[in-house]
C-alpha cells in the first residue's frame, strides 16, 4: 500500500501543475504545440487515471510485492550503499529502455494499435498526466518494462521506491507538453524529454517513430528516429538563416 501512496502522490503533485499551466496560458512560450487541451478531456483523463489506478496499478502493485520479496527484496536495516543503489537504478534504466522500446513498438502494428495503444493517443497534445492514460492491457503490457530490473535484482524497498519516483516523474516530464531552458533533455545526453516524445505523439501511428522511454539510444540505434532529427535539423537551419538575417 506505501508504494501505492508513494506513486500516486507523486504522479499527480508532479502532473497536475501542467494542466494549470495550459489552462492559465503561463510559460506558454515554452508550449511545444499551441493546441490546447479543453476542461472536459482533462477531467475525462484525470476520472479515467483514477479508475485505472485503483482497478489494475492497485492489484498488480499487491501482487507483485511477494514476488519482489521471492526474489530477495528487503526492507529493513541497513540501508544498502549509495553505490549499489545507483548501479541498480543505472541497470534499471537501460533494461526499461529495452524493453519499452519493443514493446512499444509492437503496439504500434495495426492490429495492437487499434485496439489497445489507440487509448494513449487520444491525446494528440499530451500534459503530464496523460503519461498513465492508457488501456488496461497496456498498463500490464509496458508494466513489465517498469518491474522486471527489480524482479531481477531484488533491491531494497528503499531502492524500488526511489526507481518507481524517477520513472514516474520521468514520464510525467515526457508528456508534459513543455520544452523549457531547464529540461533535462538539454544537459543529458541521449535523454528524449518532452519535445522528444511530444513528436510521437503529433504524427500518424504508422509514421511516429521516437519509441523510446527515457534514453533515445535505441531509437537511433534502429533509425527510428530518422523524421525527428530531420525536423530538428531543418528547424535549427531555418534558425540560423532567420539570425543571419537580422
Amino acid at each position: 500500500m506505501g508504494s501505492f501512496l508513494i506513486h500516486e502522490s507523486v504522479f499527480f503533485l508532479s502532473g497536475l501543475p501542467f494542466i494549470y499551466l495550459e489552462r492559465a496560458g503561463l510559460l506558454s512560450k515554452y508550449k511545444i504545440q499551441t493546441k490546447n487541451n479543453s476542461p472536459t478531456a482533462q477531467e475525462k483523463c484525470i476520472t479515467r487515471l483514477l479508475l485505472y489506478h485503483f482497478s489494475v496499478n492497485l492489484p498488480l502493485m499487491i501482487v507483485s510485492y511477494p514476488v519482489f520479496r521471492f526474489m530477495g527484496m528487503k526492507s529493513s536495516l541497513p540501508l544498502p550503499s549509495w553505490k549499489v543503489v545507483l548501479s541498480q537504478i543505472i541497470f534499471y534504466f537501460i533494461l526499461e529502455d529495452f524493453v519499452f522500446y519493443w514493446g512499444h513498438r509492437v503496439l504500434h502494428t495495426k492490429w495492437l494499435y487499434k485496439h489497445v495503444h489507440s487509448v494513449h493517443h487520444e491525446y494528440a497534445t499530451p500534459f503530464g498526466l496523460t503519461s498513465e492514460y492508457a488501456h488496461p492491457a497496456e498498463i500490464l503490457f509496458l508494466g513489465f518494462a517498469t518491474i522486471v530490473g527489480p524482479s531481477i535484482t531484488g533491491p531494497h524497498l528503499i531502492t524500488l521506491w526511489l526507481w518507481m519516483v524517477l520513472r514516474v516523474l520521468e514520464t510525467v516530464e515526457a508528456h508534459c507538453g513543455y520544452h523549457f531552458p531547464w529540461s533535462l533533455s538539454n544537459f543529458l545526453p541521449l535523454y528524449g524529454g518532452a519535445d522528444f516524445h511530444d513528436y510521437h505523439h503529433r504524427l500518424l501511428y504508422t509514421k511516429s517513430g521516437n519509441y523510446s522511454s527515457t534514453f533515445v539510444y535505441m531509437d537511433w540505434i534502429f533509425g527510428t528516429d530518422k523524421g525527428y532529427r530531420k525536423l530538428k535539423a531543418l528547424k535549427h537551419g531555418g534558425a540560423e538563416n532567420d539570425h543571419k538575417q537580422t
